[in-house]
């Protein structure tokens, strides 16, 4: 089925021994149903496996013709070249390039790739990539909390100090330190569902709900023409049943942008559940209907309580980008960091700097 064209991999392989496994009277008509559901995972791929199973086992011990083994044979020279590795001894024809060692991946063009451009197939393949990149927990030093330190520490540990001292006769030969203790540090995530944004929504509402699975302190709200905290709906274990919940709650579902009274919204409203020194995340193209100044006024009023504000605009994978529109202009004197925020590795990149202290 690899020959053929067919995505198998180790987990199609471990599912269908414990599918074969799960058979209490197994016999080849049984084998073939089961195995056909396991390794099947698009349209294309049935062909492929009545081709490949009629190989292995036949209809009746041994296959009625010579069509599969021709098949067979002709993606064998079509799929070898996934490596390509320099004979030696041996140079390339005129006019012929030259094999070098290399090998594509699908995750890194996976990575690369826009959130816009991908299919069903690569959406469920970039989830388990979205997922630990969810799980990388942003620190933050803790002011009152601290924990024993082995060498040298910040903070002088005066009982431990008071203790050891018994041993040389009250003198306190010995200081013990402590030092402040990292804690995780909350997540603010402010998404846009509006119009211009849908073809990045759902990618990006899959890594929201991954960093509300994840247990880290964060809070998610969408926004278009006004704000949705959607937490409560993000915490199904489900995805789709999540994003699907999410988009539900969001009434202004792809419709216009106001990203100035959704953020008033949310300094007024929600300032509390927030609290300081969060790291605050908008996903958002810039595209604002409402008034400049009202976006910098409630963005320059959101940083000040924010220990880190970064902007995540799809617009910014282009190096042409500059932001001009009235909503980018009037947010970027207060936005610490700018990221590209539509592809796999914008959102590594987005990981990175949530984990610098």
């Amino acid at each position: 089925m690899r020959l053929l064209g067919a995505r198998v991999g180790v987990g199609e392989l471990i599912a269908a021994e414990r599918a074969l496994a799960g058979l209490t009277d197994p016999c080849l008509e049984d084998a073939r149903l089961t195995l056909r559901a396991v390794l099947c995972s698009e349209a294309a791929d049935l062909q492929r496996f009545d081709a490949a199973f009629a190989v292995v086992f036949g209809t009746s011990g041994e296959p009625e013709t010579d069509e599969p083994f021709h098949s067979l044979g002709s993606v064998v020279r079509e799929a070898l070249p996934r490596v390509g590795m320099p004979v030696p001894g041996e140079s390339p024809a005129p006019g012929e390039a030259a094999p070098v060692p290399a090998a594509y991946s699908d995750r890194e063009l996976l990575g690369a790739k826009d959130f816009s451009c991908y299919s069903e197939g690569e959406v469920m393949l970039a989830r388990e990539r979205i997922a630990a990149l969810a799980r990388r927990v942003p620190l933050r030093r803790t002011r009152r909390a601290t924990r024993s330190a082995a060498r040298h520490g910040s903070v002088p540990d005066l009982p431990a100090t008071v203790r050891a001292s018994v041993r040389t006769g009250g003198e306190p030969a010995i200081q013990h330190w402590r030092r402040p203790t990292l804690r995780p540090r909350p997540v603010v995530l402010v998404i846009d569902l509006s119009g211009s944004m849908t073809p990045y929504a759902r990618m990006l509402l899959h890594y929201a709900h991954a960093c509300v699975i994840a247990r880290r302190p964060v809070e998610v709200f969408a926004f278009g023409t006004r704000l949705t905290r959607i937490t409560g709906e993000l915490a199904d274990r489900d995805p789709d049943r999540a994003v699907a919940r999410a988009s539900g709650a969001a009434e202004d579902f792809g419709g216009g942008t106001r990203i100035g009274e959704a953020l008033g919204v949310l300094n007024r409203r929600h300032g509390r559940r927030i609290g300081r020194g969060a790291d605050v995340v908008i996903l958002s193209d810039g595209w604002d209907r409402g008034a400049p100044e009202r976006l910098g006024t409630e963005i320059a009023r959101l940083r000040r309580s924010a220990h880190r504000l970064i902007w995540l605009n799809p617009l910014a994978a282009d190096p042409r980008f500059a932001p001009l529109a009235r909503g980018m202009a009037a947010a970027m004197p207060h936005v610490d960091t700018l990221l590209a925020g539509n592809s796999l590795d914008s959102l590594r990149s987005l990981a990175d700097t949530l984990e610098e202290l």
